[in-house]
């Protein structure tokens, strides 16, 4: 794809829902459920409480939305909390935010597919033997199309995500004007505590707040991604930002008026979404086919970190802090490095928890809280030196929204650090480790390069061009061809393997079939004892190093033959020679391919 051709895989706000949002839209499978799980450790009385606590997610969902789209903004190249602290604080905390969020996004993919293929497993058992299959092809699939271009993937999740978006607002609109089967009888055994009950105090409602904020994950990732969209690229990445915080916002508000009407609570093999979908419009066809919606939207939601990621890894490489690979766009105009890693670590983590997704949970949302905490200072501190038209109303906004993460996350860190959040703690500082690594490693590279002084004017070293041959044919005429191209100053070098008494017949004899030929290039045979051909033309490169201040190349004949199976039969010497002086710094080691037609 021609750069000018990058446009075809930018996206407009509605395409935006599909490639960056799906994470935060699909949240309210788990986010209010989550809520209510907490609160039912409290039993039945507690859970009136999910719909003032949803009603302050839904508070600081708004206060985020405002957050982002001035980050959007301020850092239009993307990079979201990273770009924010890099330009505010200290190097260490932007790399704090960017390992943060590298592990969210990590654990986004995972928990997407593994949420999706268990409803699939839900719905039909007998799939539940290759969860772990399923897992892999699925992140197979979602790779490979965002490989293709962001674009074409969007493109391609547009139909679930509407049907999706659509259909639960639906749902929640019969939900709340006229039910169609208030009385349907509920599956399942109820969960809630009667016995043993925990008081119903502020640590419970922090846990409850805390575990529903994970409908929040996903808010960021719009503002990683500003430059995938369509010019002007900060006015859709806005109103791409608003769009998901309003559908966000009423699905989460009105899943939570129906829960505490129907005074849901967690119930065995059904989910609390589930149970509002049967309550509203009854278990018949449209509740099946929004069940199969909502299981295919959570395996597309893994997209989203596909489309944040390779930007922020590409900032950070740009930055010196990762490879400069991960900086690079292939043919296709994307950063394909970082797709590759980030499937590659969310494989490994399906495997390992044999994608289970109650394994990954307690992982979940640290991440993220960290990164929503760090950007939201940083606003303040924006605001507090560059002092726009109101800024004390939004750096007061911000701090509030800081204040409330921070408390979300340091409560996450608390209640899930012995069930698996210690993982995410060491995982951050490795991240930070790797970063702090490569950049000072690349510091230390560009001050042997010279790379911020004017180096001395070049000086030509006259050239010795070093020909190995097997014989006097066509292959070694073009190869001496090249090499006078190159310079006059060339010696072909032939090895001969030599046993005891052996006679010098084919010495002999190829001397004079080179006088025959005359090429103008000397011809020197070297003898060995050993079974290596490249030992003895690397002990003669090392003498014309030793006898002459020149530049060596060592130009090595290579037949191609037009049949690709034809080609490990030939060019043995090529691979031996070329790993034997790899390692030699000042010689140069080149192939001169000729092209091969076998009748």
């Amino acid at each position: 794809m021609r750069v000018r051709q990058a446009a075809k895989q930018q996206i407009t706000p509605i395409e935006g829902l599909p490639a960056l949002s799906l994470d935060a839209l699909t949240s309210v499978a788990y986010g209010p459920e989550a809520i209510i799980a907490v609160l039912a450790a409290a039993g039945v009385a507690a859970l009136h409480l999910v719909l003032p606590i949803s009603i302050a997610i839904v508070v600081l969902l708004a206060i985020l939305v405002f957050s982002y789209r001035q980050v959007i903004e301020a850092y239009p190249g993307g990079g979201g909390t990273y770009a924010v602290c890099r330009a505010n604080f200290p190097p260490s905390v932007g790399l704090l935010g960017a390992a943060a969020l590298v592990v969210d996004y990590t654990l986004t993919v995972a928990v997407s597919i593994a949420a999706g293929v268990g409803s699939l497993t839900s719905a039909f058992p007998a799939l539940g033997p290759a969860t772990v299959p399923i897992c892999l092809g699925i992140l197979a699939l979602v790779t490979t199309l965002n490989l293709r271009g962001l674009g074409d993937t969007a493109r391609a999740f547009l139909l679930p995500t509407m049907l999706f978006i659509v259909g639960l607002l639906g749902v929640i609109a019969i939900g709340l004007i006229h039910p169609l089967a208030q009385d349907t009888p509920r599956q399942g055994q109820p969960l809630t505590s009667t016995q043993g009950l925990e008081a119903v105090g502020v640590l419970l409602v922090l846990k409850a707040f805390s575990a529903g904020c994970s409908a929040l994950t996903g808010v960021e990732a719009i503002a990683n991604g500003v430059p995938l969209f369509k010019q002007p690229r900060v006015v859709r990445a806005k109103r791409t930002e608003l769009l998901l915080g309003s559908i966000l916002g009423v699905m989460l508000l009105g899943l939570a008026v129906l829960a505490y009407r129907w005074h849901i609570g967690p119930r065995s093999g059904e989910t609390v979404l589930s149970q509002v979908i049967a309550l509203a419009i009854g278990r018949n066809w449209a509740y099946y086919v929004m069940s199969l919606t909502i299981t295919v939207v959570l395996m597309l939601a893994a997209n989203t970190s596909f489309g944040g990621l390779p930007v922020l890894t590409s900032r950070l490489a740009a930055d010196n802090y990762l490879p400069h690979l991960f900086s690079l766009r292939d043919e296709r105009q994307v950063f394909a490095v970082g797709i590759w890693v980030l499937a590659g670590l969310a494989g490994v983590l399906l495997v390992a928890v044999r994608g289970q997704t109650l394994r990954l949970i307690p992982l979940y949302a640290i991440g993220v809280f960290t990164a929503f905490t760090l950007s939201q200072s940083g606003l303040v501190k924006h605001w507090w030196k560059t002092r726009p038209a109101r800024w004390r109303y939004r750096a007061v906004v911000n701090g509030a929204g800081a204040a409330t993460t921070a408390v979300a996350t340091v409560i996450f860190l608390v209640t899930k650090f012995t069930v698996g959040a210690w993982v995410v703690v060491l995982a951050v500082p490795a991240l930070i480790a790797l970063f702090v690594r490569t950049h000072a490693y690349y510091a230390r590279c560009g001050r042997a390069l010279g790379l911020h002084t004017i180096p001395d004017r070049p000086s030509a070293k006259p050239t010795m061009v070093v020909v190995p041959v097997t014989g006097v044919n066509r292959l070694t005429q073009h190869a001496v061809a090249e090499a006078l191209s190159i310079s006059s100053r060339v010696v072909a070098v032939h090895v001969v393997a030599e046993d005891a008494g052996q006679d010098t017949e084919h010495d002999r004899e190829l001397d004079e079939r080179w006088a025959r030929w005359d090429p103008g290039v000397p011809l020197r045979i070297l003898h060995t004892e050993y079974a290596s051909v490249a030992r003895p033309i690397v002990a003669f490169v090392d003498e014309l190093r030793e006898e002459r201040d020149e530049q060596i190349v060592v130009l090595i004949p290579v037949a191609l033959p037009h049949r690709l199976r034809y080609r490990f039969l030939h060019n043995h010497l090529e691979v031996a020679l070329t790993a034997a002086l790899k390692t030699r710094p000042d010689v140069i080691v080149a192939s001169v391919p000729m092209p091969l037609r076998i009748p």
